[in-house]
């Protein structure tokens, strides 16, 4: 079976990412190379320059509005044979924040919103995994955004597994989504003509060390 979208209503995960940009598909339409079997187990790294995560809200009610983070670090513990035993812990330079209006992404920073200079980073600490199907698990986990802790639950689907022709390293990428209530962070800047219910968007790559 091919590996196609991530079917998600409710989901989650974490943020990583680059500037945004106008895709002509959605990720959910795209189709990644291989399957599961083609999944070699190890320890795998984040590839930072093709992991992101982008955060969307409603904005006035009128129209989503969307930003990135990027620079991502962590590692992925991971062995197919056995998904309930996955771990995976993610670092996020808040610093790293992008928009296209570079007076809001330079507002995200301050401390009226993420405050980058007291809280620096972002992490998440996966505590179970549970598989859903053949390529698709349940992550539950701990977030840490703003200086807050809080239980947080995502769904990744495994989206390609192949060499990667320019490191020549076994790579794999998932996509993932949750939703999260940014107050619940401390983050409550114009809640609620800014929703308070943020969508995360993950795109997510790793490499195996």
């Amino acid at each position: 079976m091919r590996l196609t979208h991530l079917y998600t209503a409710t989901a989650a995960v974490l943020l990583f990412g680059a500037p945004v940009v106008a895709q002509m598909a959605p990720p959910e339409m795209l189709r990644g190379a291989g399957t599961v079997t083609d999944v070699k187990a190890g320890t795998y790294a984040v590839e930072p320059h093709h992991t992101q995560v982008t955060f969307s809200v409603s904005h006035f009610g009128i129209s989503p509005y969307a930003g990135t983070f990027s620079d991502a670090s962590g590692t992925l513990k991971l062995d197919p044979a056995k998904p309930a035993e996955t771990q995976l812990d993610v670092t996020l330079p808040i610093a790293s924040v992008q928009t296209t209006s570079s007076v809001l992404t330079g507002e995200l920073k301050s401390a009226d919103w993420f405050d980058a200079a007291k809280f620096p980073t972002a992490t998440f600490h996966s505590t179970k995994v549970t598989q859903i199907s053949g390529d698709a698990v349940a992550v539950d986990g701990t977030l840490t955004l703003h200086g807050v802790t809080k239980p947080v639950t995502f769904r990744a689907k495994l989206f390609g597994a192949a060499t990667n022709p320019m490191s020549k390293k076994a790579s794999i990428g998932f996509l993932g989504r949750m939703v999260i209530h940014r107050s619940d962070f401390g983050v409550s800047k114009y809640v609620p003509v800014v929703s308070d219910e943020t969508v995360l968007v993950i795109n997510a790559a790793f490499e195996l060390q």
